[in-house]
């Protein structure tokens, strides 16, 4: 009997992690009419942005629950989220603004008009490295600057740093999602009117072309780093490219894609351990007030 006691308690140590693992729900909805784009993840809390007024939604990647934790307003959009440093950085789309939020309490830290003039423009994703907060323009060849000081606070100003080099600015989306490397000496972006990716010095704005062996990225919205991993949302393809990195990153492998039937233009991911969350934009359904919109889990 004793030795049966033991297999069984075993047995359910064995269990036990994929049971929890299981617990977390595959798809998390979001309130109706949130027109989300942006998606950060904090421990197991998750950010979800609004395209309809910048609200943002907070809820726990656990349970599925959430609630708003920034109450949008008139004339703000969300789109690319980012979580760090106790600040919730947020782009600002065709606003030509950026925000910086407390990630605990939700104030307003900051908010910068980043483009100004008549022409164009559409803040649309941001990456956070040690000491500055970098946004692309996919209507402008630049990206701006936010610096951070030594306890993390934002510069009163932002920088803005013209791209030069490789990158060709082309009609059309052009930058788009964003990612730093851990030293903050890179940073790394897809262009979506090409399907290019790209190396950026942040100190000078230098490109240079990541060579895929002709291999594009249609569609590229979001980006995530992963160590030598680089994961590339393909929305309107409903899937997300994983990259395999060279060393100095100069070239990249597309070695899988990740496919979902629950993808429904899917636009930003964020990690949480061995799991990517996509938010589904849904750019092909009409808006309404009751068009729902949700959150998907997959392993990446």
């Amino acid at each position: 009997m004793r030795r049966i006691l033991l297999l069984l308690v075993a047995a359910l140590a064995v269990a036990a992690p994929a049971a929890l693992a299981k617990a977390f729900p595959e798809t998390i909805p979001l309130p109706n009419g949130w027109l989300p784009e942006g998606i950060a993840v904090k421990g197991n809390t998750f950010y979800a942005g609004s395209r309809a007024d910048g609200a943002i939604y907070r809820g726990d990647l656990r349970t599925g629950q959430g609630s708003t934790f920034i109450q949008g307003e008139a004339g703000r959009v969300a789109t690319g989220l980012k979580v760090a440093r106790g600040l919730l950085f947020v782009s600002g789309a065709n606003t030509g603004k950026a925000f910086v939020f407390d990630v605990k309490t939700g104030k307003l830290v900051h908010e910068y008009q980043l483009a100004t003039g008549a022409a164009a423009t559409f803040i649309n994703d941001v990456t956070v490295t040690k000491d500055a907060a970098y946004f692309t323009d996919s209507n402008r060849p630049v990206i701006y600057k936010v610096a951070l000081g030594k306890k993390h606070e934002p510069a009163a100003t932002a920088q803005t740093i013209a791209l030069t080099g490789e990158y060709q600015h082309v009609a059309g989306f052009n930058l788009n999602g964003i990612a730093a490397t851990p030293s903050g000496k890179t940073l790394l972006a897809v262009q979506t009117a090409t399907g290019k990716l790209f190396t950026i010095d942040p100190a000078t704005g230098a490109t240079k072309a990541v060579d895929t062996g002709g291999v594009t990225f249609a569609n590229g919205d979001g980006i995530l780093l992963q160590g030598k991993t680089l994961y590339v949302v393909q929305n309107a393809d409903n899937k997300i490219a994983v990259v395999k990195l060279s060393d100095k990153l100069t070239a990249g492998t597309v070695v899988r894609y990740i496919t979902d039937s629950d993808f429904d233009v899917p636009t930003t991911i964020a990690r949480k351990g061995k799991w990517l969350y996509a938010v589904n934009a849904r750019f092909t359904t009409p808006a309404t007030p009751t068009t729902t919109y949700n959150v998907v889990q997959v392993e990446r």
